[in-house]
């Protein structure tokens, strides 16, 4: 292990801080695979109080993988594409389109067939109370199943679709009707399967969340929601969950392809949110919904 560098568990199911490497400096071969085995055991890790600028973070992202360029147009930041904010602050003098998304637990792109490795996210600015983000640890809430369960859901697929008729309102990423169309023909909806083999880990999880999967694939609607309601409420026990309480300058990066997470509204709408975030394209994963 690079000297120094510190790997510290900040809860039962989930999460660890890194410190004693700076981050913002070339890193060495050893230096980044010890950084990625630590993001394997623990899903989520933390690195505290780094002051990144958006090229710096950009950088760091790439020694994990390729970065995605945001599937939604009018997400990405005008100068690094890679970037997309998260904020309740004013741009160009309007509203934020994003200050409201993330209020229920999903993993970024599940509504994609290349749903992300990891995303990292940099905080520049938090309000004085709340303003955290929740993980949950996905592999926990399929081995915690009992083992007639898991064979019943292993042969499953679920449907999820961004812009699907029950998407959450806050998924209206732009009150620009031009736009906002361009951004439905370029996101169609995905089938899933309900549990994903890790490609790493080669350990199995549930995949699927309460914001974008709509239903289970060859099923009516009555029998699909009993399933998915149960398996949303199992996922998210305190037993599996870790709940970041950020700092500024805090950046955060977590697997998709284990975890979900949750931005509450806990926090003074009248105080700034304001986060950066960069995601590491994954492989194919899932089909086209026809």
């Amino acid at each position: 292990m690079a000297l120094d560098l510190t790997v510290s568990p900040l809860s039962y199911a989930l999460g660890a801080a890194v410190t004693g490497l700076d981050i913002r400096r070339a890193l060495q071969p050893d230096e980044v695979a010890q950084l990625r085995d630590a993001w394997l055991q623990h899903l989520v890790v933390v690195f505290p109080a780094v002051e990144l600028t958006l090229e710096q973070q950009v950088r760091f992202s790439r020694y994990f993988g390729e970065l995605e360029i945001h599937p939604v147009p009018s997400l990405r930041h005008a100068q690094y594409p890679e970037v997309f904010e998260v904020t309740n602050r004013k741009i160009n003098g309007r509203p934020s389109e994003t200050g409201e998304i993330g209020r229920k637990w999903h993993s970024d792109g599940a509504f994609t067939v290349r749903p992300p490795t990891a995303s990292l996210l940099h905080c520049r600015a938090i309000p004085r109370a709340g303003g955290s983000t929740w993980f949950n640890n996905m592999y926990m809430a399929y081995e915690t199943l009992s083992l007639t369960m898991k064979k019943t859901i292993e042969q499953l697929e679920v449907v999820n679709d961004l812009f699907g008729p029950h998407a959450t309102p806050a998924y209206r990423f732009t009150s620009d009707e031009r736009k906002a169309e361009e951004d439905r023909k370029q996101v169609p909806g995905v089938i899933q399967p309900v549990v994903r083999v890790h490609p790493e880990t080669g350990r199995k999880a549930l995949y699927l969340n309460p914001t974008v999967t709509r239903h289970i694939l060859g099923m009516s609607v009555e029998e699909s929601d009993s399933i998915l309601q149960f398996l949303y409420r199992h996922s998210v026990k305190p037993e599996f969950v870790y709940s970041h309480h950020w700092g500024v300058n805090d950046l955060v990066m977590w697997d998709n392809r284990c975890a979900m997470h949750l931005a509450p509204a806990d926090y003074a709408r009248d105080e700034i949110r304001q986060m950066y975030r960069t995601t590491l394209t994954g492989e194919p994963h899932g089909r086209l919904l026809q």
